[in-house]
């Protein structure tokens, strides 16, 4: 029998995973072998699910993909056997670790909503769809690494919104290109500034003071997740941990540099993420 990091199905997650080479990936690469392989297992669900609405040529396209994404999942859970290599991984990896239906249904609930939806009124909307798509995926992931408590909880939905917020103001031009402006847009009309100006790439006295005030509050979050943080966990918790480092990273970086969002992607290198996930391994290691 083919163990759990030698199937055929993990072997295609696990191409999927290292071919992306997103901060998600360095997040995991100290983790043990069966949870690497899981958290590996999660990302290439959620990756894929992202794709289904990215990638398709009409909303009626998106819509039947994740409906197929969707029956895949309940698979994972005894609905019948999944038939995707990804989620035939998955849902061995559901069965090794325990994991609940819930976070990844909630993914899929919030890549739905942009068939529906390309702006927010307010942070408090937008806080929802960031709960579903990126929340719920720190929550499959204390799951995996068991650290399953109310405050291991409470932290990971506070990270997950502050790492939302940070993909927004990276991808701002990227995404207001694509017809999808996710700053809200109560907050767009207090300074003075359009999404159809950051598809095109202008900035501006509006621009520095929108994004400024956007940083404050993704940087308020990482402080909040910050003071969440329950430390007795943190031999168990690490690997999000060096995810908060590396987004915090590039959230400060979008902070002192406004305007680079509107000309590239704004990341760390290779060698910056592998030496934060390295230095934060070591630290976890030594926690008593």
């Amino acid at each position: 029998m083919s163990t759990a990091t030698s199937s055929p199905d993990h072997a295609v997650v696990r191409q999927l995973t290292r071919r992306s080479q997103s901060n998600f990936y360095y997040s995991f690469l100290f983790l043990p072998r069966p949870q690497r392989a899981a958290i590996m297992a999660v990302y290439a669900f959620c990756r894929s699910v992202d794709d289904a609405v990215d990638a398709a040529p009409d909303p009626a396209t998106a819509r039947a993909q994740l409906d197929r994404w969707r029956r895949e999942l309940a698979a994972c859970f005894g609905e019948g056997e999944p038939d995707n290599p990804i989620t035939r991984d998955l849902a061995d990896q559901v069965r090794r670790m325990r994991l609940t239906r819930d976070p990844l249904e909630e993914v899929i609930r919030g890549v739905e909503m942009d068939l529906t939806q390309r702006a927010y009124e307010t942070f408090e909307d937008l806080a929802v769809y960031c709960r579903r798509v990126a929340s719920a995926v720190g929550l499959s992931c204390i799951e995996i690494f068991g650290s399953r408590g109310e405050e291991s909880r409470r932290y990971a939905t506070t990270l997950g919104l502050a790492f939302q917020c940070t993909n927004i103001l990276r991808d701002l031009r990227a995404d207001c290109r694509r017809g999808y402006c996710y700053l809200p847009a109560e907050e767009m009309r207090r300074f003075g500034y359009t999404g159809e100006e950051a598809a095109s790439g202008r900035g501006g006295p509006g621009f520095k003071a929108l994004m400024e005030f956007q940083c404050r509050r993704a940087q308020g979050l990482f402080a909040q997740a910050d003071a969440e943080f329950p430390r007795a966990e943190r031999r168990r918790l690490y690997a999000a941990e060096i995810m908060g480092a590396i987004y915090r990273r590039i959230c400060k970086r979008i902070a002192r540099s406004p305007e680079a969002v509107l000309e590239r992607r704004v990341s760390l290198s290779r060698p910056h993420r592998l030496a934060l996930a390295a230095g934060l391994f070591a630290r976890a290691r030594l926690a008593p």
